[in-house]
């Protein structure tokens, strides 16, 4: 018979307690123009899925894709060509 076991590590590896630190706070500052324009190019994805097809919908997808790469682009300069979890280890 095969016991469950907590372990105790993986259990509070996320508790309450646990704030994030300074590095990973400037991590997530660093990507924030990037995430936003991930979420920009989610709704605009969404939008033109809940319409019926019209090139309007298009353009704000393509659009909303072009500013998502360029916000990318940005970070990876902004790194220096690193990416940033090695930056926030």
């Amino acid at each position: 018979m095969d016991h469950i076991v907590t372990v105790q590590e993986a259990v509070t590896a996320f508790a309450d307690w646990m704030e994030p630190t300074n590095a990973e706070l400037a991590t997530i500052e660093l990507e924030m123009p990037a995430i936003l324009a991930d979420v920009d190019r989610v709704d605009a994805e969404i939008a033109a899925l809940e319409t019926r097809p019209a090139e309007l919908s298009a353009r704000r997808v393509r659009r909303a894709r072009r500013r998502a790469l360029s916000a990318r682009v940005a970070l990876l300069n902004q790194t220096g060509g690193t990416t940033v979890a090695e930056d926030a280890a």
